[in-house]
């Protein structure tokens, strides 16, 4: 409880264009030309769509053994990773949408490390060692919340679950929740809470821009997903850019971005366990199997648990500094 009180009213006041901490160590570490933050971020943007392309010519192969043509594909992409139109196995589904993400880590990596001679961990945190505590804390807190709000949902409107629970499948399904997700959710964290709003700040001279500029790219990133054509895009556009605002804001007023790591991997590797909804981007091998959740119900809830968990973040860190996400 006493690490951030410590970090954060031990060190004195940083005179720079802002005093977090974080932006600051973008700042001074490495370069930061802005042809460097467009090559990075193609580098990263040609590992996730290389990999797919890697995957298209046995994946259009399966499509069209199982009846679907050329014309079916082409007007439904999203077909490619339907585990059900392919007739493979979920697991090895999610496996390769997983590995995408493996893939565009490797350019952003390449890119912050050799393009600007940053040290990797200056764009992970503002302090001089990744703080694992809170990376479980966050993990913690929010994965409980998830069991406790899936159980209700479960108790109040059981004729929407379905029991489904297959052993050797949920075994797989943990075994990729437990090493590939965190590399995901870490992966999406590093480019919009870290690479992004670092490399803004240096433009706009404080966190706040910064901070809604990639809540909104961030819930643009997500309009691809199969959920936005069940639910439409106002509603989800509205989730995933609010997810990305509560995310961001906790790291500015953090400094750092391991609770939003935690947080992020708690949210998708647990919710996954239990849930397996058909609507959802994430499909493995749950303990339950649904398809009438209701976007606007789970918006509200979502909302009521990032409420519950600010409120536990600073009540065990007492931040005080609000000016942080601002400046």
């Amino acid at each position: 409880m006493t690490e951030i009180i410590q970090d954060q009213e031990s060190r004195p006041e940083i005179k720079l264009p802002f005093n977090n901490l974080y932006l600051i160590s973008g700042r001074l570490h490495g370069q930061n030309q802005v042809w460097m933050y467009a090559f990075t971020f193609l580098l990263a943007a040609m590992g996730y769509v290389g990999f797919q392309l890697l995957c298209m010519s046995p994946l259009m192969s399966l499509l069209e053994k199982n009846g679907y043509s050329i014309s079916d594909i082409k007007t439904n992409e999203k077909l490619l990773f339907d585990y059900t139109a392919l007739g493979i196995d979920r697991n090895l589904v999610l496996l390769l949408e997983l590995l995408m993400f493996a893939f565009a880590l490797l350019g952003l990596y390449t890119g912050i490390r050799y393009i600007h001679r940053k040290q990797f961990l200056s764009v992970i945190t503002g302090y001089d060692r990744f703080r694992f505590r809170r990376f479980f804390f966050a993990f913690g807190v929010w994965g409980l919340l998830i069991v406790i709000v899936t159980f209700i949902g479960v108790a109040l409107s059981p004729a929407e679950y379905t029991f489904s629970f297959r052993p050797t499948g949920f075994l797989i399904s943990l075994l990729l929740a437990a090493t590939l997700i965190p590399l995901q959710s870490f992966t999406e964290e590093l480019m919009f809470r870290g690479y992004f709003i670092q490399g803004l700040a240096l433009w706009f001279k404080n966190g706040i821009v910064p901070l809604l500029l990639t809540s909104v790219l961030f819930g643009c990133a997500h309009l691809g997903n199969p959920e936005v054509d069940q639910y439409g895009w106002p509603i989800m556009l509205s989730y995933y850019t609010s997810f990305g605002f509560f995310m961001g804001f906790i790291t500015l007023l953090d400094e750092g971005l391991e609770l939003a790591i935690g947080l992020h991997v708690a949210n998708n590797a647990v919710s996954s366990l239990l849930i397996n909804d058909k609507n959802s981007v994430i499909k493995t091998y749950a303990l339950f199997d649904t398809a009438s959740a209701s976007a606007d119900a789970e918006f509200i809830m979502w909302a009521i648990m990032a409420a519950v968990t600010f409120a536990v973040f600073w009540f065990r860190y007492r931040w005080k500094n609000f000016k942080l996400v601002i400046k």
